[in-house]
């Protein structure tokens, strides 16, 4: 019975941390535009990550983990500065032009199409194998991109085709980091900690001269802390309590129209019904593949080694 007891806690309390984790995912995209309003990509980028960098360093002293982190910097440093030039350096600043030049509702379901680019560039980099599911997932999501992008701004406008490729090139950026962050060997909190405090410092060369009114400091932090930062421990805390990964994993798809509610009704911007069938696409995708990994890719494989 104590046992019992024990597992419903736990699976509670990582539905609390998943939920929590999700709901703070979906308010990023209206942050990011309110943002990018009041500063440069280049700024924003710097203050967030140090932002994250602080509030990573204090979850690691408030766990009695800050000495590990920094004495395994002299082996890792070389490790942690090329991660950090990928994420956060390079990838939010790809993510932040792309929300510069794009309606908010266009710029994150696509966003959301990086979990289908990891599953393709895992097959010549990890040599997992491609199956028709994971081919017509991406086959239907990709078309909701393509769907979202013959809709306009709400001028009227042809959205930015740059903004758009910048999209997509962030999902690659994206899946790429986290290819190689499956061959990394550091504690996950301890390497993002040790990624981000290499970049920072890059970051703020990119930013210089550095001169954020403090109005628009607000929206830095609240990316730093819910975008880079003190989400991704949310979400590791409800994979360590659960014991079906899946269901807590299933709660992402809610975010997306989370954030639509948001965009729309923060921001201002009138949701296009051409946006609603994309993302409806996306997701319909990002299921079909989901319930496929579920499966432990019993399909039969399109792609192999």
């Amino acid at each position: 019975m104590s046992q019992e007891v024990s597992r419903n806690t736990n699976e509670s309390l990582a539905l609390r941390y998943g939920l929590s984790a999700v709901l703070l995912w979906s308010t990023v995209a209206t942050a990011f535009k309110l943002a990018l309003a009041q500063q440069s990509v280049s700024q924003l980028v710097f203050f967030a990550s140090l932002t994250s960098v602080l509030a990573l360093g204090a979850a690691l002293l408030w766990q009695g983990r800050l000495a590990e982190a920094m004495r395994s910097l002299r082996e890792n440093g070389w490790r942690a500065l090329c991660f950090g030039l990928l994420n956060p350096l390079l990838y939010y600043h790809i993510l932040f032009y792309a929300y510069d030049l794009l309606p908010a509702q266009v710029a994150q379901p696509i966003n959301y199409t990086w979990a289908l680019m990891l599953a393709f560039l895992a097959v010549p980099f990890l040599g997992h194998k491609l199956t028709r599911m994971d081919v017509i997932a991406m086959l239907v999501s990709y078309s909701g991109v393509v769907v979202i992008s013959f809709g306009g701004d709400d001028s009227g406008q042809s959205l930015n085709l740059i903004g758009i490729a910048l999209a997509l090139v962030s999902t690659l950026v994206w899946a790429a980091y986290w290819i190689l962050n499956s061959r990394d060997k550091r504690d996950p909190v301890i390497g993002l900690f040790q990624n981000f405090l290499f970049a920072t410092p890059c970051a703020a060369v990119l930013a210089w001269p550095l001169n954020l009114a403090p109005a628009a400091l607000g929206g830095a932090v609240y990316v730093g802390l819910f975008e880079m930062g003190v989400t991704f421990m949310l979400w590791l805390m409800a994979m360590k309590y659960t014991r079906h990964a899946s269901r807590i994993s299933n709660l992402i798809f809610i975010s997306p129209f989370i954030s639509l509610l948001l965009i729309h009704f923060i921001l201002g911007e009138k949701i296009h019904m051409l946006t609603l069938v994309g993302l409806g696409f996306i997701v319909a995708g990002l299921a079909i593949q989901a319930r496929s990994a579920k499966k432990g890719r019993a399909s039969e494989p399109l792609l192999t080694e």
